[in-house]
């Protein structure tokens, strides 16, 4: 079973709250969670300047040691929270290149550069 870290939506319209869970990848986006792992409200209480998320980070880091992968929300909020590091490779729509995909430099003129021939 491949586990996926995301955000589950609840609440009503303009009044939502987002629970960080880890829920099996098929499932759909509200579905019934393995675990709750934290809860995010963008709503700020008067008086208070910054949002929080309140989450357990042993949790999140049990369940990306056994190959959960995050969504891209969630790596973003992992990183701004210090639990990832900037440079991982969780996220699962990462860009890749493989050797034969990468671009040959050019000249400034734009022509292409001179490709070697074997003889």
């Amino acid at each position: 079973m491949a586990v996926r870290l995301r955000m589950a939506v609840h609440g009503v319209r303009n009044n939502r709250i987002f629970h960080l869970v880890a829920v099996n990848q098929r499932q759909r986006r509200n579905a019934k969670p393995i675990e709750l792992l934290g809860v995010y409200n963008p709503r700020l209480k008067p008086g208070e300047t910054t949002k929080t998320v309140e989450w357990s980070v042993q949790r999140i880091k049990y369940w990306l040691k056994v190959g959960a992968t995050p969504s891209k929300t969630v790596t973003k909020l992992l990183q701004m929270g210090g639990v990832l590091r900037p440079d991982h490779s969780l996220t699962p729509d990462a860009p890749r290149q493989s050797k034969s995909e990468t671009p040959a430099p050019s000249s400034e003129d734009g022509t292409p550069p001179p490709q070697a021939t074997a003889s």
